[in-house]
């Protein structure tokens, strides 16, 4: 079933989530008409690859015309017209902007799919709905809109003034030009007296326009700090979230919208304020309130405008390389990265370029890290206006690289306690420009980097970015591992799920998470060891325990030789590249104690059957079959297979062609149906593979996985008595000597029970 089929059976709860996702940037109605196509392509790697992503831009258009052409309702044939023009204007330019909102939508729906079954969200994910809501929303969009109305009506007010102030300028020149004679007559008495009363209701009008200006200034102070502020900060740490395989970062639009709005609301008052300046230069008098209030008006203006642009600066792709996308915030030296900053508020014209300088460590303390770094590449370019970004200024670094620093005899000076996966870094952005006659020095960082220099260090690294991120919403806190804080369970559960819904498509249930708990030494095991695979009951611990960084990453687990962030992530890698159709068909149970397993299959029909990893090799999977001797329930497991031999036999063939040499007898398939009653066929038979189109003159050959399994009996005799029981023919020996040998190298015995 395709992933959108999958979508649309979900609830409504789950489905106004994926309606959050699809808006002008990508209608629905192409994710509808084309979802076969969308989820056939790598938008992953187009997303970092203009050709890749030009390619697949023409592509589209070519698939919505078509879609087009074969409407037959005349009011969607239109709709998709309009889309495909809408698409072309927006992304012609910029066909990867378009391949990273595909890919973002895709992985959401994957992560989506991927809540659906469990029974509740985890903290994480709760906590970034309640800083979106639409109540949320539709306040700071009331809030803009009501500062905006305010200051239109200034604007009004303050040409109601300046006409007002005219009046006042023409009946005061009349009286001036009159002779002095003329002055005492009546006449001129009721100029005099119209021109004072036109001065009082100039008075009152300034001092009327300049009070309401101060609440209006007061409002857009109270709306950054109360509201625009928090937003910033909810939607950076939504960023630190996504970065780690949490729901999709989006709403940076509408971000960019709010600070928009609030800056040209400040930029008109500016020019309310200069007017004013203006018009007191025309006419002034004894306690005229302009002079006295506009200069302390004009410092908060500027002040607000200037923080509201420097806090508008932002990171909006986070440091990463294009061949590890979906693993940012590492860096391998020699290797290319890219990272995008954008500027939130749509400025004035400027008069001259706007260059965005990058640094690496920039005011690094001395001694803080053990190596350091230098940008081998351009570290500078020039800030664009993007034309489906309505506008804004932003700049994208597409090739910049690290290189270490030569040390004087070869040495690095101060040697850290921290590994190098634990080192952290970082990457400032600079620029500087005049608007407005206020000069704003703008600078943001990119989250804490880790720089590796051999991909082994990419399993630690990416375990270094998961726990900063998870545990802190600091932007710059390089020194967290000095003392890195423990992860509660729930927190850390829901975020190795998201590792399985991210790189595998599918990810962690209840049951599935309640054994990665026991393999951390934490849990308690389960009471009720006859409960069966799907029970509705939870299987977490009572207490929400805590997990350290050490037993995490750098602790072995008991009586292994590995940890256990580097056995998950061997699984990972497992199911990534060899398991991807069995473990999204959810025919890999996985994580499985030994107590589950025999509870799961001591009462099923023999040759019923489980695949679960294992946990004595790194990046293995085994099954488990049922078998009856002599009326007893015996379990067997098979040697792991793990990515060597899985590079030579696909897992369904495995299954498939499975064999079990016992004491002589006839090799024959023990594997019948996959637990809890599955027809091993109809649960593979479509993953098996096709027979090959093309003629070709020799005749095919294949490997056949085969066990030997002997009785605790004959495995003492003596190799005299070794001899098959019953005997065989001579032509049943040697086709069967012939078998065993061809398949040495795929020969891997059951495990005991």
């Amino acid at each position: 079933m395709s992933q959108w089929n999958q979508i649309q059976q979900l609830e409504f709860r789950l489905l106004e989530h994926v309606d959050y996702l699809y808006d002008d940037n990508f209608p629905m109605d192409i994710r509808q008409g084309l979802a076969s196509w969308i989820e056939s392509q790598n938008w992953d790697t187009a997303a970092n690859d203009e050709s890749m992503a030009a390619v697949l831009f023409t592509d589209m258009i070519a698939q919505v015309e078509r879609l087009r052409s074969q409407e037959q309702n005349f009011l969607q044939r239109h709709n998709l017209k309009i889309i495909q023009q809408h698409l072309q204007v927006k992304y012609s330019s910029s066909p990867a902007a378009m391949a990273g909102v595909i890919s973002n939508c895709l992985r959401e729906e994957q992560r989506i799919l991927s809540s659906a079954c469990m029974q509740e969200q985890g903290p994480l994910e709760k906590s970034l709905q309640n800083s979106v809501g639409f109540e949320r929303q539709k306040n700071m969009d009331n809030s803009i809109g009501m500062i905006r109305a305010r200051v239109q009506i200034l604007d009004q007010s303050v040409k109601y003034l300046e006409d007002m102030q005219d009046d006042f300028d023409y009946r005061y020149k009349i009286l001036q030009s009159g002779d002095q004679g003329e002055r005492n007559n009546e006449r001129m008495k009721q100029i005099k007296l119209k021109l004072q009363e036109t001065l009082n209701r100039l008075d009152f009008k300034r001092k009327d326009i300049l009070t309401k200006m101060d609440i209006v200034i007061k409002e857009v102070d109270d709306l950054m700090t109360s509201h625009l502020g928090p937003v910033l900060r909810d939607w950076k740490r939504r960023q630190q979230i996504a970065a780690i395989g949490g729901p999709v970062l989006t709403g940076l639009d509408q971000l960019q919208n709010w600070f928009t709005l609030t800056a040209q609301s400040l930029f008109q008052i500016k020019r309310q304020l200069d007017k004013l300046g203006e018009l007191v230069l025309k006419v002034t008098y004894d306690s005229d309130p302009i002079p006295l209030q506009k200069p302390q008006m004009d410092e908060r203006v500027k002040y607000l405008i200037y923080h509201l642009i420097k806090s508008s600066f932002v990171v909006e792709k986070q440091p990463c390389m294009p061949m590890h996308a979906q693993r940012p915030l590492i860096i391998k030296t020699g290797v290319q990265f890219t990272t995008k900053v954008r500027l939130l508020v749509k400025l004035p014209e400027v008069d001259y370029q706007l260059k965005v300088k990058t640094t690496f460590d920039k005011d690094l303390p001395p001694g803080r890290v053990s190596r350091q770094f230098f940008i081998l590449t351009n570290n500078t370019k020039v800030m664009d206006v993007e034309d489906y970004s309505n506008g804004c200024l932003s700049v994208e670094f597409r090739h910049l690289q690290l290189k270490e620093k030569k040390y004087i005899n070869g040495t690095k000076g101060n040697e850290g306690l921290l590994s190098v996966t634990e080192e952290l870094h970082s990457l400032s952005f600079e620029a500087c420009f005049t608007v407005l006659g206020l000069t704003i020095d703008l600078e943001t960082c990119s989250l804490p980097l880790v720089v590796i220099s051999n991909v082994c260090q990419l399993t630690g690294s990416w375990a270094s970015v998961i726990w900063y991120n998870l545990l802190t919403d600091e932007p710059r806190n390089l020194a967290f591992f000095n003392n890195p804080p423990r992860a509660t369970w729930s927190q850390l559960s829901e975020v190795l799920s998201w590792q399985f819904s991210t790189f595998a498509g599918r990810g962690l249930n209840k049951e599935q998470l309640s054994m990665l708990g026991d393999k951390l030494g934490t849990q308690k095991p389960l009471s009720d060891v006859g409960e069966k695979r799907g029970s509705s009951r939870q299987q977490f611990p009572c207490a929400d325990f805590q997990v350290s960084w050490s037993k995490f990453l750098k602790e072995n687990i008991a009586g292994k030789t590995f940890s256990f962030w580097v056995w998950l992530e061997s699984i990972l890698e497992l199911i990534k590249k060899h398991l991807l159709p069995v473990w999204n068909e959810n025919y890999i149970m996985g994580f499985v104690s030994k107590e589950m397993e025999r509870s799961l299959l001591n009462d099923k029909e023999p040759g019923t059957f489980l695949l679960r990893f294992s946990e004595s090799h790194l990046g293995g999977i085994t099954f488990t079959w049922v078998e009856h001797d002599n009326g007893e329930v015996k379990l067997n497991s098979v040697a792991p297979y793990t990515k060597s031999g899985l590079n030579a036999v696909s897992l369904p063939h495995i299954i498939r062609d499975y064999k079990v040499y016992s004491d002589g007898f006839a090799p024959e398939n023990p594997l019948k149906f996959l637990y809890p009653d599955i027809p091993k066929d109809v649960a593979f038979g479509r993953l098996y593979n096709c027979q090959p189109s093309k003629v070709d003159p020799y005749i095919p050959s294949i490997l056949i996985p085969i066990s030997e399994m002997r009785s605790s009996s004959s495995s003492v005799t003596s190799p005299a008595c070794l001899s098959p029981q019953p005997p065989m023919t001579p032509g049943e020996f040697e086709m069967l000597s012939d078998q065993i040998c061809f398949n040495m190298n795929t020969m891997t015995p059951p495990y005991p029970e």
